[in-house]
């Protein structure tokens, strides 16, 4: 993933992931400035090459794109504040994690001081920085991720997502979402099926084959919620919840927990009593878009 002509990088935070991250900018040959607030673990990545700033006024004279990988926002704005002069010009990338909201909030600040800012968020665990299994989202300002892209790409598969710079922090969470979700319903089923001496390594493949068919629906569906319409080609909704109900009862018959099945039939039931019965099932988005009521 080298780039034709190495570009200076500074790296803010050397956690496991700030480590990773600026093993992969020395592995692509980008000169590579490093500060911590524990210099100590910036010590593989010297040898390695890179140079330790003695402090982050220092790193940011470094003349380079500066990624920031710290705790949280409000670690950040203790690190930066006291630096805000420095901040003038500065290219900085954004990875740690947060809400979209702080996001926003983040970027506001640093262009007050004359910042240029792309907010990240890391969708790979630190042995995967670096390869192409590293999905990195960006959002911001287009231009500044074009300019820095070849740079960004030292750490993976580099994604721009748009100019509001809160999306990386969003499609983070629905990535977590999906994900959670995924496992959550494994881990349902193979509760169920443990009941009856079935075990997980047995089960997992009908569930992988499963959760693949379904993956293969999104599109489709996603169309239906774009246009606001839910033929149901394939199921009704209230057909759904006759099967939802059915999992309720088998789980409850097994001694396996239930609340999961009852949440999902709790959602169906009232976009049942709104009318949608007969609708398809992405006509739910009404429901997961609304608060909960306390």
């Amino acid at each position: 993933m080298k780039t034709k002509t190495p570009a200076p990088v500074t790296v803010i935070g050397l956690g496991l992931m700030g480590r990773a991250l600026a093993a992969a900018f020395l592995e692509a040959g980008h000169p590579t400035t490093v500060w911590n607030r524990t210099p100590a673990k910036a010590g593989q990545l010297v040898r390695d090459g890179a140079q330790l700033a003695p402090s982050i006024g220092e790193a940011l004279k470094a003349d380079a794109l500066t990624v920031l990988c710290v705790t949280d926002y409000p670690v950040l704005y203790e690190l930066l504040g006291e630096y805000e002069a420095e901040l003038d010009g500065v290219m900085l990338v954004n990875l740690t994690s947060g809400s979209s909201d702080q996001a926003r909030e983040a970027a506001r600040w640093a262009e007050e001081r004359g910042a240029r800012y792309l907010d990240g968020a890391i969708m790979a665990i630190p042995p995967a920085i670096g390869t192409a299994d590293a999905v990195i989202l960006h959002s911001g300002p287009q231009g500044d991720f074009a300019a820095y892209e070849p740079v960004l790409g030292a750490l993976g598969t580099v994604t721009y997502l748009g100019a509001d710079h809160g999306l990386a922090s969003l499609y983070d969470a629905a990535g977590l979402t999906m994900m959670w979700s995924v496992l959550n319903a494994w881990l349902q089923g193979t509760a169920l099926l443990r009941s009856a001496g079935v075990d997980a390594v047995t089960y997992a493949p009908f569930a992988q084959q499963i959760a693949v068919g379904v993956a293969a629906w999104l599109p489709g569906y996603a169309e239906q919620i774009d246009k606001g319409a839910f033929p149901a080609d394939v199921s009704a909704l209230e057909t759904d919840a006759r099967a939802m109900e059915h999992l309720i009862e088998e789980s409850e018959a097994a001694g396996v927990n239930a609340e999961l099945p009852r949440l999902l039939k709790e959602m169906a039931d009232r976009a049942i009593a709104a009318g949608h019965g007969g609708e398809q099932y992405p006509v739910l988005i009404e429901e997961f878009g609304k608060p909960r009521k306390a």
